[in-house]
């Protein structure tokens, strides 16, 4: 086997660990809430520091796989994370809840720019979507393991103790992780010159910091953060509230949630699958441009629709194969997406993914926030639970759709910094 097919092998196990570990959380939710006495809008706010914190320091840790490579960054991500994670358990209210997820945000923020840097060194360019699809697809597989394996483990030692199950993993996956891999093809003994010539030149392992004042200005870079930022209004629906809904909204025990709820991280996982290979596939065919944004707008358009008709559609299973179904067309975005910032970004790839993952925690953020508020707004004027809980699938549905028409305005052919070396001089002789 390739070595750059076994990076991706790690690349992948860290995304299914990572999904696992976030969606733990939201699967105990019920059992969380009660022995705490969490309300759903205060539920709502530890949700939401999960993805603040994950915005906030997204930009420094992907800035960090840029310059420091990522066989560092992702071992610190991973440490600092299972720490959080373990410490979850251990909690006995509200502020500690609210601040363990903080801090665990904080820890795994830019576990995908990381992945990004790693992709960006280890794979040529025709294959970079297929590459980013297959460790999204990873994060899907974990979103559909958890509600079979966390609502069992939690029978066996309780809410708490399968927090500390979790940390275990990501010590295991780091200890292996570092002191097999290493940051270029170059540096990684048993790796043939057939694979480093198919891989191509690399970027230097040393990035130069990217100039934020140009990049700032640049409007296809401003559209791009839009477009993720609006599209995880939707997609955090799924991490964050999709439990909860399904329990509230749509009658399911932990019996139905363990015979079904895998179903739209199967999507997921089938989607980014498809997506990335499909962008690549029609890469040669008919251009960079329609071969990432045909994809990312169609994707996020479909899954807009399939989200609104879950909003006025009752029973109980139909609305989760609706929801299914829009998580599978919202997620072949995701590799396209993440392959954008490598195409505009370059050498900064991990940079600029940040950056836009950044925007999208942003959303998130909000998105959680105000599922909680709206809920219990709509449950204080009377509605009943089953409709407060199905209310915002309507704006986080539109929200879609505006990310879709924003994905058309991308161009991936305009890089951000198209003669690096030309621009450092240019600031070099502004800052004299």
């Amino acid at each position: 086997m390739k070595y750059r097919y076994r990076v991706l092998g790690f690349l992948f196990l860290l995304s299914v660990i990572t999904y696992v570990d976030r969606v733990c959380i939201n699967l105990l939710g019920k059992d969380i809430q009660k022995e705490l006495g969490i309300t759903p809008y205060y539920w709502g706010w530890i949700i939401g520091a999960f993805a603040l914190s994950y915005a906030v320091f997204e930009i420094p840790t992907g800035v960090m796989a840029d310059r420091s490579g990522p066989r560092k960054t992702a071992a610190r991500i991973v440490v600092w994370w299972s720490i959080f994670t373990s410490l979850t358990g251990l909690v006995q209210n509200f502020w500690q809840l609210v601040s363990c997820r903080f801090l665990f945000g904080a820890g795994e923020a830019g576990a995908y720019p990381t992945s990004s840097a790693a992709i960006s060194r280890w794979f040529p360019v025709n294959e970079r979507a297929r590459a980013t699809g297959i460790v999204w697809m990873g994060s899907r597989v974990g979103g559909a393991l958890s509600p079979i394996i966390v609502l069992s483990l939690a029978e066996i030692v309780g809410w708490r103790g399968t927090f500390g199950v979790f940390a275990v993993l990501g010590g295991v996956w780091v200890t292996v992780w570092y002191w097999w891999f290493r940051d270029t093809p170059k540096e990684m003994a048993g790796v043939s010159k057939a694979e480093l010539v198919e891989i191509g030149p690399p970027f230097e392992n040393q990035a130069h910091g990217l100039p934020w004042g140009i990049v700032l200005r640049d409007s296809n870079f401003l559209t791009l953060l839009l477009m993720y930022h609006t599209y995880c209004w939707g997609s955090f629906f799924y991490l964050g509230w999709l439990t909860d809904y399904l329990r509230e909204g749509r009658g399911y025990d932990n019996s139905d949630l363990k015979a079904i709820a895998w179903l739209p991280f199967a999507c997921g996982a089938c989607g980014n699958l498809f997506g990335g290979w499909l962008s690549d596939r029609l890469r040669p065919k008919i251009g960079l441009k329609w071969a990432r944004c045909s994809i990312g707008a169609g994707g996020l358009f479909l899954a807009g629709c399939f989200m609104m008709a879950t909003h006025f559609i009752p029973g109980k299973v139909l609305p989760l194969v609706l929801l299914a179904l829009g998580y599978g067309s919202m997620d072949a975005m995701l590799p396209v997406a993440w392959a954008v910032c490598l195409d505009i970004g370059r050498r900064h790839g991990g940079s600029v993914s940040g950056a836009m993952n950044m925007a999208g925690q942003l959303g998130s953020f909000l998105s959680s926030v105000a599922f909680g508020l709206i809920v219990t707004r709509l449950m204080g004027a009377g509605w009943t639970k089953p409709d407060a809980y199905n209310f915002p699938l309507l704006p986080f549905s539109i929200l879609l759709m505006v990310s879709a028409a924003l994905f058309l305005r991308v161009d991936p052919n305009r890089q951000l910094i198209p003669e690096e070396p030309e621009v450092t001089k240019t600031l070099g002789r502004k800052a004299a």
